[in-house]
């Protein structure tokens, strides 16, 4: 069956491309600051980017755990997506509040915040959250940022995002099964699928941590307070969220439909717009 015969899902699909097609959120985060974020960004010391990069990793490691044992596993249950955006702003006006040294206290609270948020849409379009599946999908949510317009013109934002992390899911599944053959186990162990999660977070962290950065960045500009910590707070939430709609239609969809026709409907849709 194709999908395009399927209006619902057909227009699911359209959603879908358009929430994964939209700027990105450093674009949006320029926006609302009123000039370009690589100026801001341009200033800050390289000691407190690494240290970034390093926090960034360790507040999606904890939110991963945390934020999908905080929620009822009820598949299918619709999203709180105004309660987050609430948390969030909470959160961003105390960063904001309290100047650049709060925002690494504050960055796993928000990180939290939004990897609820996007466990919350992965419930509503129906993903088990017990399912390994379903955690790893949820990080893979933050290694993708939206359209930019460096990206290869042969394949969209999206599935560019997509085919890093499968690649990267790829080999360390191949590198743990491997380790679980020489032991003569039959599943992977607690520790062999922490440290393959581990690894996936670092991968992710990585492209996470360049917008987080973008983030830090802007608040740590003079003329940003309280007011706008909770304003790019909200922003996030609300991208992440939209992010990870787009996402799990899609893999909801692939699951029904394939993973090539959903792809190649989705570059149509995206062709026509």
């Amino acid at each position: 069956m194709s999908i395009s015969d399927n209006i619902n899902d057909y227009n699911s699909l359209k959603t879908a491309v358009k929430l994964l097609e939209s700027p990105s959120i450093t674009a949006k985060i320029s926006n609302i600051i009123s000039f370009p974020i690589e100026g801001a960004v341009k200033k800050l010391p390289k000691s407190v980017t690494k240290k970034i990069n390093g926090a960034v990793q360790v507040a999606l490691y904890k939110a991963a755990d945390v934020a999908l044992l905080s929620i009822d596993n009820q598949p299918n249950k619709s999203a709180s997506t105004k309660l987050h955006k609430l948390y969030a702003a909470t959160s961003g006006a105390l960063g904001g509040a309290f100047g650049f040294t709060s925002l690494f206290i504050e960055l796993p609270i928000s990180t939290t915040i939004m990897m609820r948020a996007v466990a919350d849409v992965a419930r509503s379009e129906g993903f088990d959250l017990n399912d390994l599946s379903t955690k790893v999908a949820c990080i893979e949510v933050f290694a993708i940022g939206g359209n930019n317009s460096k990206d290869d013109t042969t394949e969209t934002g999206y599935y560019l995002s997509r085919s890093f992390m499968t690649e990267s899911i790829r080999q360390l599944s191949k590198e743990l099964a491997e380790m679980a053959a020489k032991q003569g186990a039959n599943k992977f162990s607690p520790m062999q699928t922490g440290k393959w999660l581990a690894k996936i977070i670092e991968k992710v962290a990585s492209r996470f941590g360049v917008v987080i950065t973008n983030k830090f960045a802007a608040q740590v500009v003079p003329v940003i307070g309280a007011l706008s910590g909770a304003t790019l707070n909200t922003l996030f939430t609300h991208f992440y969220q939209d992010i990870a709609r787009g996402h799990f239609i899609i893999k909801r969809l692939e699951n029904q439909y394939g993973y090539e026709q959903v792809k190649e409907e989705y570059q149509k849709i995206l062709n026509k717009s």
